[in-house]
């Protein structure tokens, strides 16, 4: 079984690709899994030591449709002991004032468990304004993609985050793709 889950939501497939990518990378479906949210549950969390959180800012710093639904899930997803890491996906030329605030809120609803966060991003290099999914003045929680405006970034931008996840994660040898 695959050591990784991937829970992600996608309205217009951007996280979708994006996640596809990041499984891939880290080693294809052995090592990591993906699992929509829009049929996913609780329980689900259960099989993973390593947990991938992805989402897409909606609308003016809401959760994407599919998070939305599920986020209540969380509350009795058993997270204790897991690592957790974020992916996001947003616009920050069109949504300056709450790029990537979907992490911000799944993060709120799990920042006191028992889990460890890793994956944290620099904000050096991207041009927005304010963000729920701050860890601090300097990083965002998670991977931060915007497809809207750097697309030409992703990839490399992906290759560098799966090198601070892979040894947080216990990856070092299931560096296949990167």
């Amino acid at each position: 079984m695959a050591k990784v889950g991937i829970f992600y939501g996608s309205t217009e497939g951007t996280t979708e690709r994006i996640v596809t990518m990041i499984q891939e990378k880290l080693g294809g479906e052995d090592v990591a899994e993906l699992l929509n949210v829009d049929s996913a549950s609780a329980e689900d969390f259960d099989a993973y030591p390593c947990i991938i959180l992805a989402s897409s800012t909606w609308e003016i710093g809401e959760l994407q449709e599919d998070w939305e639904t599920f986020i209540d899930e969380l509350d009795d997803a058993d997270l204790d002991g897991k690592k957790i890491a974020y992916v996001g996906t947003g616009d920050a030329d069109g949504y300056p004032d709450t790029f990537l605030d979907a992490l911000g809120l799944i993060h709120e609803r799990i920042a006191d468990r028992s889990c460890t966060f890793v994956g944290k991003w620099p904000t050096e290099g991207y041009n927005f304004e304010d963000s729920k999914g701050l860890a601090d003045d300097n990083s965002f929680l998670g991977l931060a993609i915007d497809e809207d405006n750097e697309a030409d970034l992703s990839e490399e931008r992906i290759d560098k985050w799966l090198k601070i996840i892979r040894p947080e994660f216990e990856l070092e040898n299931e560096e296949a793709n990167a």
